[in-house]
Formats: C-alpha cells, sequence, structure tokens
C-alpha cells in the first residue's frame, strides 16, 4: 500500500524535483520560523531547520510521511543570506570567484502514524571558475539573483560561473534526490508504487 507523502515546504523548485523523482504527494507549507542567530554548525542547523518544519506539519495528520528540507550555501564560515540589493549581489559574486563554497541540506522524515523521524544532511562544493565583472554585471542586471541566496542560481544563467560540483548536483537546488531516497527507503516507503514509475505498454 502507497503511503501518503506529504512535503513541508512551499518551494516550486523542491516540487519540481519530488516530481522528477516519480513521487505523488501533497503540499502543506510549515509555520516553523527559523532561528538564523542560532550558535550551531552548518550541518546542525539545517538539521534542526528541517527536523522544525517536518514536525510542524506533522503534528497535523495521523499518517503519512512528512519530508522536511532545509538549505543553506556557507562560503568562509558565513551562512549566506539574499542580497539586499544589486551593488550587494555584484559584491557577493566577486568574493566567489575562484573559491569553493558548500551548499547543506538537513532532511527530516516524519511517519506521523508512529512518530518514528530520520534527521539526516547532505554537503555539495561547489568550485566557482574566475569570474569578470562583465559577466557579473550582466547576470546581476537580469535581476535573477536578488531573490536567492548567495546571490546566484545553479539551474539558471549562473550555471556557466560553476566549474566543478563535488557531490549532489539536486542538493544545491535544495532537495537532495538520493539522500531522500535513501531515507524514504528506511521508513519502508516504495517509491516504484507511484504513478511516476508506471510501465508504459
Amino acid at each position: 500500500m502507497k503511503q501518503k507523502i506529504i512535503l513541508a515546504t512551499t518551494s516550486p523548485r523542491r516540487h519540481g524535483i519530488a516530481q522528477i523523482m516519480g513521487l505523488e504527494f501533497d503540499i502543506v507549507p510549515s509555520n516553523y520560523d527559523e532561528d538564523m542567530t542560532l550558535n550551531l554548525s552548518p550541518k546542525e542547523l539545517v538539521k534542526k531547520f528541517a527536523y522544525g518544519k517536518a514536525l510542524d506539519v506533522a503534528k497535523r495528520f495521523k499518517k503519512g510521511i512528512v519530508i522536511g528540507v532545509d538549505t543553506i550555501a556557507v562560503f568562509r564560515g558565513r551562512n549566506l543570506g539574499k542580497p539586499k540589493n544589486k551593488a550587494n549581489a555584484i559584491r557577493m559574486l566577486k568574493s566567489f570567484s575562484n573559491k569553493k563554497q558548500q551548499v547543506y541540506s538537513g532532511v527530516a522524515l516524519i511517519d506521523c502514524a508512529t512518530g518514528k523521524a530520520i534527521k539526516d544532511y547532505e554537503m555539495t562544493e561547489l568550485q566557482f571558475r574566475k569570474l569578470s565583472d562583465f559577466e557579473i554585471k550582466k547576470y546581476v542586471a537580469t535581476g535573477k539573483p536578488l531573490d536567492k541566496a548567495g546571490a546566484y542560481g545553479i539551474q539558471d544563467l549562473a550555471s556557466i560561473f560553476i566549474k566543478k560540483i563535488n557531490g549532489c548536483y539536486f542538493n544545491v537546488m535544495g532537495f537532495p534526490v538520493y539522500n531522500i531516497y535513501k531515507n524514504l527507503k528506511k521508513m519502508k516507503v516504495n517509491i516504484f508504487q507511484y504513478e511516476g514509475w508506471r510501465g508504459r505498454n
């Protein structure tokens, strides 16, 4: 019997990746309030936030598996937020030139029927190539970086800035596919029962 899956996120990007995995799911926004002032390591911070999101939603259901995910980018030990304006975005991107950056995602799964919870995380390292002022200014002028943590989206025009990825690509987009798949298996969820995996005659 298929388990009901509930995504505790309003992110269209996460919804799209969950569909790529072949999952069927309901979308229920979490009201969990993240406290970015907590003195925790990046992996512990994202695990705490992911679990907080998942738990807030799980309390509303008697059955089903809730998935909560939280993602941050870290550069030189600092968590990256969204740029305040275009000038700030330019400064951020210039600082990344020819440098490495880490992206952490916390993953939390909760079985609403049993209360069983899994807390995990994924880390991906990005190597930026050397960026020219012209490239940075052209990208920022599109407006795309202004609503993204770190002032870039690997799935958009900024993909040309990334020289190398060490780890899960989908983690950088905020939904680490393999990590979620392996933890769904631990929850006894068989994703191959879902419509996206149905064979065609």
